[in-house]
């Protein structure tokens, strides 16, 4: 599984209510910080199969951070370091 070279990551699939919602927190905090958000569709890769239970699923710097919720202050904290 190749994740694209941005900090913050998220894998979901249309449809979703949640991939909506961690959408919407995720490109608030990455407009007030500046990182960079990239999105991946959970069918666009087979081996991202093993996430279909948890999306959205979110990284920060190649790194899980969360799954199903994406909380503001957590994901701040995370970019902070």
């Amino acid at each position: 599984m190749d994740l694209p070279s941005s900090r913050v990551v998220m894998i979901g699939k249309p449809g979703c209510h949640l991939c909506d919602d961690a959408r919407a927190v995720i490109e608030r905090v990455v407009a007030e910080t500046g990182d960079s958000f990239a999105e991946v569709a959970l069918d666009s890769d087979p081996d991202l199969a093993r996430y279909a239970e948890e999306i959205p699923v979110t990284f920060v710097d190649g790194r899980q951070h969360d799954y199903w919720r994406v909380d503001e202050g957590r994901l701040r904290a995370a970019l902070r370091a």
